[in-house]
């Protein structure tokens, strides 16, 4: 009985062989089909550019709590004319970087700091407001820019408002200049950092000069009305690299209308972007070398570590 069914179970391999080299040839016609190679293509293209974060991944990426904070933003009269996502821009400045076009430099003082004074509205909640000078302080550990309470006397200073989202204007723009963020959605370090960095100066890493050898822009995929916010920038980078981990880094999915990356970065798309929830090292060094932070005086209450941002 053994030896039948062992001689049934040859017999049907012997049977079924010739059926499956027959399926074997019909599969491998069908992969080397023109529609399925253009269809594996376009697989293995949408996998590439879908490689690193997800969109799920993107959901606390700064560019995505800026566009949930921001959904409103403009539908007020009052509301300033805001371009690349959170940038303030004075009328008539809009096809200007308004930090290139005039010059948007806090002032050193003698002993080698920058004090940036501030004032932050009563809006907001002690937990809030202790959120927002944990960000302002957090300047002091790494670099000579010193965010001071606004005093007597003082004319330039960054007034912080819960406004109609979050935005900033780039570098010092005289007076008391609005630093807007909102109770419901701006107040995360990262998202103080992102605008503190813009009131200091500094654009989007995403609209760097440098940007295509570092990234591809798909417009494809971006809401229509909004390719703008991708534009190039004559940016001052500083001697330093494109950093994907910068706070002012956008996500993937930034201003995507079909859940589709509108950033990829290049040459290795597995990069994570626009994940940063602090300031990256690279943050850092740029303040210091914009603002010449090489003073003694500067780095006195640094740590060994801390040092090394400043070259």
């Amino acid at each position: 009985m053994k030896f039948a069914s062992l001689v049934e179970q040859a017999l049907m391999l012997w049977y079924l062989l010739p059926v499956g080299r027959r399926l074997k040839r019909l599969f491998e016609g069908w992969l080397r089909s023109p529609t399925m190679l253009v269809a594996l293509r376009a697989s293995f293209e949408k996998r590439d550019e879908n490689s690193g974060n997800t969109i799920e991944d993107d959901d606390f990426s700064v560019s995505t709590l800026l566009e949930k904070a921001n959904v409103n933003l403009g539908k007020n009269v009052d509301d300033p004319l805001v371009l690349f996502g959170d940038i303030a821009v004075p009328t008539g400045l809009q096809n200007a970087d308004p930090c290139t076009a005039r010059g948007c430099l806090w002032p050193k003082a003698t002993d080698g700091n920058v004090y940036v004074p501030y004032r932050i509205s009563d809006q907001y909640s002690t937990r809030e407001r202790e959120t927002i000078v944990q960000g302002l302080r957090s300047f002091a550990q790494s670099t000579c820019i010193r965010f001071t309470p606004l005093a007597n006397g003082q004319r330039d200073f960054v007034d912080i408002q819960s406004l109609g989202g979050c935005f900033s204007y780039i570098g010092r723009r005289g007076n008391g200049q609005v630093v807007s963020l909102m109770r419901q959605g701006c107040v995360f370090l990262e998202i103080i950092q992102h605008e503190l960095l813009h009131a200091l100066g500094f654009h989007h890493e995403q609209n760097r000069s440098d940007r295509d050898q570092h990234v591809r822009i798909l417009l494809q995929n971006v809401i229509p009305g909004l390719e703008s916010q991708f534009t190039k920038v004559q940016t001052r980078n500083l001697g330093t690299p494109y950093d994907y981990g910068s706070v002012m880094q956008y996500g993937r999915f930034a201003f995507s209308r079909n859940r589709q990356p509108t950033i990829v970065p290049i040459p290795d798309n597995n990069v994570s972007l626009g994940r940063a929830t602090q300031m990256s090292p690279n943050d850092i060094l740029r303040v210091n070398r914009l603002y010449g932070c090489n003073s003694t005086a500067s780095r006195r209450h640094l740590k060994p570590g801390q040092r090394k941002h400043f070259l």
